[in-house]
């Protein structure tokens, strides 16, 4: 395990693993770098993967008050250690995370995003609410951290009321909870949850938006519009895939997309 230091001090870990261009892995929400593990282990054969803990998650440290730039400036610290260039790749709100720091930072030469979680115009009526940030730091700040999670899961991913409830006697609940703090985080870096059109028509990096076939309508229909706004930007579906993709499928897509 590797470490950096971000602007503000903060230490990141960092899991280096393969050799040739390095490739840097950006979690989604309620996850740590494990979630990209998978995908991390078949660009190795390829690529240097630099599969990173989100601040506030696994082996990174964290540091108050929290701001989207700050997790911009984790991944540009991380990138720096990696000579300065560095293809980008993000799953699920950590793609939005990554869309930011490409819009910010040269030094990503392509950024690959694995189903954003925003939403065209059509679908506006099944947002999150507005006041998810709120919500899970005040859940958070009463030490009612597996309600927090429960939240995520029930209203902003909308699990069924069933499974959420079994999910508390889960084994890995305890993990959750752990990171609840952190919800918060990818709340703000969702903002309002609409496509971002004008940010995305800023990164003139060679981009690709990738979803699953069999995931929810909205995002395709998010995908379609990302890559649209990209001045660089293509499009590819994983026919039957999920928003919980087989890292063996996925990593496909991405090693032709970055050794192309």
């Amino acid at each position: 395990m590797n470490t950096v230091t971000s602007a503000d001090g903060t230490t990141i870990a960092v899991e280096r693993s393969g050799s040739g261009p390095p490739v840097i892995l950006v979690c989604g929400g309620s996850t740590d770098r494990m979630s990209n593990a998978g995908v991390a282990e078949i660009l190795s054969e390829r690529f240097t993967a630099l599969n990173y803990d989100r601040r506030g998650r696994g082996d990174s440290g964290d540091t108050e008050p929290y701001a989207v730039g700050r997790e911009i400036e984790d991944i540009q610290a991380v990138l720096a250690d990696a000579g300065g260039e560095a293809f980008l790749y993000g799953s699920s709100s950590g793609a939005a995370l990554a869309l930011e720091a490409a819009a910010r930072t040269p030094g990503i030469t392509k950024l690959a995003m694995w189903e954003p979680p925003y939403f065209t115009e059509e679908f506006f009526s099944g947002r999150p609410p507005l006041d998810t940030a709120q919500t899970y730091r005040k859940l958070v700040s009463e030490d009612r951290r597996g309600d927090a999670v429960e939240y995520f899961m029930a209203k902003v991913v909308g699990m069924p009321a069933e499974f959420v409830a079994q999910a508390r006697s889960a084994p890995w609940w305890a993990s959750q909870e752990k990171i609840a703090h952190t919800l918060a985080y990818d709340a703000e870096v969702m903002g309002d949850y609409t496509v971002p059109t004008e940010l995305a028509s800023s990164v003139t990096a060679p981009a690709i938006v990738i979803d699953g076939g069999a995931s929810f309508p909205f995002l395709h229909a998010t995908a379609d519009a990302l890559a649209e706004a990209l001045p660089n930007g293509e499009r590819a579906t994983l026919e039957g895939q999920e928003h919980n993709v087989d890292p063996a499928a996925l990593a496909v897509v991405l090693t032709e997309f970055f050794a192309g």
